[in-house]
């Protein structure tokens, strides 16, 4: 009921603010008011309290040729419903456990496929997103053509494959793929390779969330992207991790696939990589189950590029700092952060990805090259009304672009914030309903600012 409360509230309180009564305040008063039945159908349905399930998949025993060896097939089964479980992986955007497994009998190795089916279905309105995730920095000032938007994205959906080797020599080996269809332009349903990575003895080869990302950092979101502070994204790497004191300490260290964008000038020029970064994270947990932590990270960047003037090439420092955690408060009650700073890292702060801002060149000398500070924070909470059945989520994030000493032209990206309330639904232990309000904004360094909201409905099913 209360989110039929919010989103009912924000429909009424659109319209009465307005100054004149208009169709568009009513079609959006009718929209929010659908998306409000939508989620006490959802709550309706849900009349009794239960936990989630214990993980029963269904496992196929594979005979080897023609000999059937001995064995006891309900201690197998549960070593290899343990393979799972133990090195399944929570947080931000990750997929549950598989609900089918083919294993050999003696549980040497084990293959699972599953995923899910994503329907997002979101509504701009008082300014447009020029992206199909919420991204602040592509918010722009309000016109007649994009005040509004309507978009029905499953782009999102994915599927994964995931083998367990038990191996005398190795120990237990994972090898890890999954995928989704956000590999081109927007709406193009091309696959993307998300991950692709083996792990072993505490070692990850191969191609995953970036080791500088907190996975348990951050609340679930409808939005693909999530806060803006966060950094949620793929790097290939070379990783090592070790948890010691009975798993209460967790040390990482890794050295990840560089990618760097700058503003070069007519001075210098771009050129390959030759140093990949260095990442390292100690992290300490505690409460029932290790479900409590705080995480201390960082991240150095060596950056590569040519000095047109001296014919040579020359290099840029970037480093970047990190604190961030998950608070079990109670079985009720979670609390998430991350607060970010540095120079240079674009990649690591998810609203700069991608943006020029590694460093930059000044004009008034235009043989001088500058790292820019950049900094970000994200604060949220979630209220578990029935764990792991029915919660609400909300938070605010910030990312700072700092001007420092080098020149940023007036129109250009200063600083955003992301502000979300969700309440999210699992009908089933497998087919989850959600409901989301966003709201971003954007400033340039000449103080202009613009803003954008958006109402997000997921349908989703587990396979």
């Amino acid at each position: 009921m209360l989110g039929i409360l919010v989103v009912f509230s924000l429909g009424v309180n659109f319209i009465f603010n307005q100054k004149q009564k208009s169709m568009k305040a009513i079609r959006l008063f009718s929209l929010s008011l659908l998306l409000s039945l939508a989620t006490f159908a959802t709550t309706k349905a849900q009349t009794t309290f239960y936990e989630v399930a214990e993980y029963t998949p269904t496992i196929y025993m594979i005979a080897r040729g023609e000999v059937v060896e001995e064995y006891d097939a309900d201690a197998t089964r549960q070593k290899i419903i343990d393979d799972y479980a133990e090195t399944a992986r929570c947080g931000f955007s990750q997929l549950k456990n598989p609900q089918f497994i083919f294993a050999t009998r003696n549980n040497k190795f084990s293959l699972a496929l599953g995923g899910r089916v994503s329907l997002r279905t979101s509504y701009d309105f008082m300014g447009a997103v020029g992206n199909i995730d919420f991204v602040p920095y592509d918010i722009t000032p309000t016109t007649y053509a994009n005040r509004q938007r309507v978009m029905m994205d499953a782009t999102t959906s994915r599927l994964f494959m995931k083998a367990i080797i038990n191996s005398n020599t190795l120990g237990r080996v994972v090898v890890y793929t999954d995928m989704d269809f956000r590999g081109g332009n927007e709406f193009s349903y091309i696959p993307r390779l998300r991950s692709a990575y083996v792990q072993l003895k505490g070692l990850t080869v191969g191609r995953d969330v970036t080791t500088f990302c907190d996975l348990e950092a951050a609340p679930q979101t409808i939005d693909f992207e999530g806060p803006n502070a966060y950094n949620f994204e793929f790097n290939q790497m070379i990783r090592y991790e070790h948890s010691f004191l009975r798993n209460h300490l967790t040390l990482g260290i890794a050295a990840e696939m560089p990618s760097v964008n700058a503003t070069y000038g007519e001075n210098f020029a771009p050129i390959l990589q030759r140093v990949p970064d260095g990442i390292a994270y100690l992290q300490y947990a505690w409460g029932e189950n290790k479900s409590s932590h705080l995480r201390a990270s960082a991240v150095f960047r060596d950056m590569y590029l040519h000095d047109k003037g001296d014919n040579d090439n020359t290099t840029q420092f970037g480093w970047g700092v990190q604190l961030s955690g998950h608070i079990d408060i109670t079985r009720w009650v979670d609390i998430y952060m991350n607060g970010v700073y540095g120079k240079g890292i674009t990649p690591y702060i998810q609203e700069l990805t991608g943006t020029p801002y590694d460093f930059i060149y000044n004009p008034e000398k235009p043989n001088t090259l500058l790292t820019l500070p950049m900094w970000g924070w994200q604060a949220a909470a979630q209220i578990n009304i029935v764990p792991g059945v029915f919660w609400l989520a909300g938070g605010y994030s910030m990312v700072n672009l700092d001007k420092d000493k080098g020149y940023l032209a007036d129109d250009q990206y200063h600083s955003s914030s992301y502000i979300f309330g969700n309440a999210f639904c699992n009908i089933t232990p497998n087919f989850t309903v959600a409901l989301e309000y966003l709201r971003g904004m954007r400033e340039n360094m000449n103080k202009d600012k613009a803003h954008a909201n958006r109402v997000n409905l997921l349908l989703q099913y587990n396979f």
